[in-house]
């Protein structure tokens, strides 16, 4: 988790010179010549077309939208990589296999790749700095959060608090962790401050994913989330692509827009030297109306947060979560209206009273049907 100094683990990382072992992440493999027209039928996002270098993100939804896996993905131009929990690869790898009919594919859990993790200023080279001189490195993954990818769209406006960082995911052999560690912090054939290189543990790049709103699969991606929730339409869904699982769901929320809940960025009060733990429960007027996802320890900004919250919880409520203030900044908005949500809701214009019997009452009422809101 730590090697003894979070805060300056942080700002090594923050400054392209910190290295973390993602061991908690796991890789699988797509192989054969239909793998990318097969994945991009099935999933979020378009696959079609990748080469070496490029990076993806996609999810595979259930069908009422559900977020069910989310996945980095790399090509080098024989097989797709697809990166994620490594408590989930086993269970998308089984999917995955589940739908190959009669495809040219095969799929595959790579027990033999781990994941290293860095983070660049940007503007970062592509492949985070060139770290195909090191031992055992087979590709890197360049994470295109927090730009709005093409196809994407984006729920927040305006200066992007994780635009001037840039996370890369680099998949090594394993039998060569060691040497590619090794050398990368030594800094053989790396630019002239691979001297002040170092390891930095998973609460430091927790800290820089938290502070830049960046969802993940099993903490903000609960069993219920939809991706309008977390906007996480910037980088792994295509909006315009075409028919695929979960797609109604998706359509109908960027159309209408109002998803169920919105994540929302959390300050908290550090004065009472504990924070709340993930899970903890956010509360108005004694009911529970949102709870806390992703907790971290910022080395500027002190303690922060992510939570999932309902989508009419005034903006401007703070919570007290067991004695530990937490105020929020807009991360999807309450009305929940995407760039590229249209100006007017589908149908507005449409309905004409003066085909309505002056003793049939409209639709609604109490049971709700049909209301206009």
């Amino acid at each position: 988790m730590h090697f003894g100094d979070p805060s300056g683990e942080q700002w090594a990382l923050e400054g392209g010179r910190g290295l973390v072992d993602r061991g908690d992440l796991r890789v699988v493999e797509v192989r054969g010549p239909d793998r990318q027209a097969w994945l991009t039928s099935i999933t979020s996002q378009v696959i079609t077309g990748m080469g070496p270098g490029d990076a993806r993100e996609l999810l595979v939804l259930d069908p009422q939208g559900h977020i069910e896996h989310a996945a980095a993905v790399a090509d080098d131009g024989t097989a797709t990589f697809l990166t994620t929990e490594g408590d989930r690869a086993q269970a998308l790898a089984e999917w995955l296999d589940s739908m190959r009919f009669a495809l040219r594919v095969e799929v595959a859990v790579r027990g033999d790749l781990t994941v290293f993790g860095t983070v660049t200023p940007r503007p970062a080279p592509a492949g985070g700095g060139g770290t195909g001189v090191w031992p055992g490195w087979l590709l890197t993954w360049d994470d295109p959060w927090p730009g709005v990818a093409e196809g994407g769209t984006a729920y927040f406006r305006g200066r992007h608090p994780g635009a001037g960082l840039q996370a890369h995911l680099h998949l090594v052999r394993r039998e060569r962790a060691g040497d590619f560690a090794a050398a990368w912090l030594g800094g053989a054939g790396a630019p002239e401050e691979a001297g002040r290189r170092r390891p930095a543990g998973l609460l430091a790049w927790e800290a820089v994913r938290v502070a830049a709103w960046r969802p993940r699969i099993g903490r903000e991606a609960d069993a219920r989330a939809i991706p309008a929730e977390l906007d996480w339409l910037r980088t792994a869904v295509h909006i315009d692509k075409g028919c695929y699982r979960g797609q109604e769901s998706v359509a109908r929320v960027l159309n209408l827009g109002r998803p169920p809940r919105r994540l929302v960025f959390l300050q908290l009060d550090g004065s009472m030297g504990e924070i709340p733990r993930a899970g903890a429960r956010l509360e108005r007027g004694g009911r529970q109306v949102g709870v806390v996802t992703s907790v971290a320890r910022h080395a500027e900004m002190g303690p922060i947060a992510l939570a999932l919250v309902a989508r009419a919880v005034p903006a401007d409520v703070v919570f007290d979560i067991d004695g530990v203030a937490a105020s929020q900044e807009l991360i999807v908005p309450i009305e929940g209206r995407a760039q590229d949500s249209p100006a007017q809701r589908p149908g507005v214009g449409l309905s004409n009273p003066a085909l309505r019997r002056p003793d049939v009452p409209g639709a609604g009422g109490s049971s709700g049907l049909g209301s206009a809101r």
